[in-house]
């Protein structure tokens, strides 16, 4: 199944910035830890990244190419997913089984990208509006 949480905190990120897509990244890491996981923390840790990563990439890509939101989709897909499969290692010291974490792996890859470029058109207008409220041009309030 995708994971449009990844998204989410990707594109807030992307529009509002690095801080702000940090704190989006833990508080909704968090809520999914306390509602769906076993461990605390690991989805606040690994989402956090993404969002703290996204606001490197908006000082460093374009937000308006589709091929370079969805490199940006792939890669925090492939990282959050990596991540908790690590973590999870290591603090509930689960099996091992490297094939069929592949699989999973390449099928939320694959539904998080074709999420993205359905939604991208829907996500561009939400993320001007919220670039606008949190980076406006503020001019004036340098006079004021």
């Amino acid at each position: 199944m995708p994971n449009i949480f990844v998204i989410y905190v990707l594109f807030i990120g992307l529009f509002a910035s690095r801080t702000v897509g940090t704190i989006y990244g833990v508080a909704v890491g968090l809520m999914l830890d306390l509602l769906l996981g076993t461990q605390v923390g690991i989805n606040a840790v690994t989402l956090g990244l993404v969002g703290f990563l996204a606001g490197v990439f908006d000082k460093n890509f374009s937000k308006d190419s589709r091929m370079t939101i969805m490199l940006m989709v792939f890669g925090s897909t492939f990282l959050v997913e990596v991540l908790n499969y690590l973590l999870d290692y290591m603090f509930l010291t689960i099996n091992v089984e490297i094939v069929s974490f592949l699989i999973i792996l390449a099928i939320e890859i694959v539904y998080n990208l074709i999420l993205t470029i359905i939604l991208y058109p829907l996500i561009q207008k939400a993320g001007y509006y919220i670039e606008n409220e949190y980076k406006g041009n503020k001019i004036l309030t340098r006079y004021f």
